[in-house]
C-alpha cells in the first residue's frame, strides 16, 4: 500500500475514534496504578523541567504522564516507538498546561510519529521534506498530530537551542480549543491581557522582520506561530526570555499560569547510579531496590 494512502487510512480512523471519543466522555481514563519507577528514571534524565519541581509538583507531573498516555494514542510510522518517546510526548502536552489542573486536550486522539521530516502530504521521501510537526486543523487531520521523532527527542536534548517542536505543536492545539489556531488562546487569557497581547504580537513581528530580534524567525510567519515559537522560548530558556523581552515573558506567564524564571532548568539531571537514593523514595540504594532489574 502506498505510504501516503496508509497515512490517510490511519488519519480517517482516527478522527473517527475521535467523534465517538467525544460522545463518550465517561469513557475518561484516571490512573490508578503507582507511577513506574523506570518511568520516573526516564524523566529524570530526559526532563529538566521535571526536575525543576517541587516533590510535590512531581507527583502531580507523574500523574498527568499517566492521564495522557490512558487517553491518547501514540502510533509510530515507518518507526519503532519506545516508551522513552511516548514520555517525551506525554512530557509535551503536559508541560504547557501544568499551570491548569483539569486541562484535557478535547481536540486530539492520536500522536503519529515519523523517522524525521516529511512533507505537507505526510511524504517521508523528497526534496520538499521540511515539515517537523503538524497539527490537525478540520477534515481527516481532526485529532492528530504529526511530529517527528528526530525534532522530539531533539527538543529535550538540546537545552539552549529555545526549540522544542512537541511542545510548539502543544501550543498550537491549546490555541485551537479556542476555536482557530490565531495565537490568542482566548480559553487560558484573562480578558484583560488579549489587547496587550496583540499589540505585543504585533510589535514583536516587526522585530523579527527587521532582524532586531533573537526569537526563531519562523514566529514572524503570522501571530499563530508566533505564540508557539515564543512559547518554546518561554519554557526553553525563561530566564534568558525574560531578560531580553520582559514585557513578552509576564504575558506569557500570565498565560500560562507558570513562573518558568523561578524554575532551575539549567542544573544537571538527575544521574541515577548504583548508590544513589532510589527513585521509589523507598529509602534504599537504588542497586538494593528497583535497580536490581539492570544490575542483575
Amino acid at each position: 500500500m502506498n505510504l501516503t494512502i496508509f497515512i490517510l487510512f490511519i488519519i480517517i480512523i482516527s478522527s473517527l475514534f475521535l467523534v465517538w471519543n467525544r460522545r463518550n466522555t465517561s469513557k475518561w481514563i484516571l490512573p490508578k496504578d503507582p507511577f513506574p519507577t523506570d518511568w520516573r528514571i526516564l524523566l529524570n534524565k530526559h526532563v529538566s523541567f521535571y526536575n525543576s519541581l517541587s516533590e510535590d509538583e512531581k507527583k502531580r507531573f507523574e500523574f498527568k504522564i499517566q492521564e495522557f498516555l490512558l487517553n491518547f494514542r501514540i502510533t509510530g510510522i515507518k518507526t519503532s516507538i519506545d516508551i522513552t518517546d511516548k514520555i517525551l510526548v506525554a512530557s509535551s502536552g503536559v508541560i504547557p498546561i501544568f499551570g491548569f489542573d483539569n486541562w484535557r486536550y478535547s481536540n486530539l486522539y492520536e500522536i503519529l510519529i515519523y523517522p524525521t521530516t516529511f512533507n505537507e502530504n505526510f511524504e517521508l521521501e523528497g526534496s520538499d521534506r521540511r515539515v517537523l510537526g503538524m497539527v490537525g486543523t478540520g477534515g481527516n487531520m481532526e485529532g492528530v498530530m504529526i511530529l517527528s521523532q528526530q525534532a522530539l527527542k531533539l527538543g529535550f536534548k538540546n537545552e539552549s537551542d529555545k526549540k522544542n517542536t512537541a511542545i510548539h505543536e502543544f501550543v498550537h492545539l491549546i490555541d485551537k480549543t479556542g476555536g482557530t489556531i490565531d495565537g490568542i488562546p482566548s480559553l487560558l487569557m484573562e480578558k484583560q491581557y488579549a489587547i496587550p497581547w496583540i499589540d505585543l504580537i504585533n510589535k514583536k513581528l516587526v522585530e523579527i522582520h527587521d532582524g532586531d530580534s533573537d526569537i526563531n524567525p519562523y514566529g514572524g510567519t503570522n501571530r499563530a506561530e508566533f505564540f508557539s515559537v515564543a512559547s518554546e522560548y518561554f519554557f526553553e530558556r525563561p530566564k534568558l526570555l525574560e531578560r531580553k523581552h520582559p514585557e513578552l515573558y509576564t504575558l506569557l506567564e500570565n498565560i500560562f499560569k507558570q513562573d518558568m524564571s523561578s524554575r532551575n532548568l539549567r542544573k544537571s539531571r538527575v544521574e541515577i547510579r548504583r548508590n544513589s537514593p532510589c527513585p521509589c523514595n523507598s529509602g534504599k540504594k537504588y542497586k538494593k531496590c528497583c535497580g536490581q532489574i539492570h544490575f542483575k
